[in-house]
């Protein structure tokens, strides 16, 4: 039963830092993305 536990704890970690990458890459591309839109639309 131990066993189950802490795989479930490895987890959830897992799950959970995926989404803070997934967060920040989010943030960081958002800002890239809005930026290249902006000179796009300025030269159109």
């Amino acid at each position: 039963m131990p066993q189950h536990g802490q795989g479930l704890v490895e987890y959830a970690l897992i799950v959970g830092l995926i989404a803070i990458v997934a967060l920040v890459a989010l943030l960081f591309l958002g800002t890239q993305i809005s930026a290249i839109l902006s000179v796009i639309a300025a030269n159109i």
